[in-house]
């Protein structure tokens, strides 16, 4: 039997409103997140999206995280564009190794059952 653990959470970044504070240019929330500037920009990895309850929706990989991240909050095809308003907090592992992303990813998704998944599930 294979052993797979999940990779660390490396980052996290939740849906907030920027305070303002004196000269600190304003930040264009993208569907209530104003923080993907910390977000590696060219690190690959595992995120997942969560909901306010702690309910995993959706499990992706990237190879440049923060580039793919942005896009599913603002492409019309991402498979999460109709629950866009659901996702709360953002985790997100860096993993290198393209075919280590695709192992962890499709583990992820099955044991932990992501709710917007369609490829790679095998627990329905």
């Amino acid at each position: 039997m294979i052993n797979i653990k999940i990779p660390a959470v490396d980052m996290s970044i939740t849906e907030r409103t920027q305070a303002p504070n004196g000269n600190e240019p304003e930040i264009k929330a993208i569907h209530g997140f104003i923080d993907f500037h910390e977000i590696p920009r060219d690190k690959g990895g595992i995120f997942m999206f969560y909901n306010i309850n702690d309910e995993l929706l959706f499990v992706g990989k990237a190879r440049k995280l923060r580039q793919r991240i942005k896009k599913h909050f603002e492409d019309t095809v991402s498979p999460i564009k109709n629950y866009r308003d659901e996702v709360y907090r953002i985790d997100v592992s860096i993993v290198e190794e393209p075919m280590d992303r695709e192992i962890y990813e499709t583990y992820i998704i099955n044991t932990l059952q992501a709710k917007y998944n369609i490829d790679k599930v095998f627990y329905k």
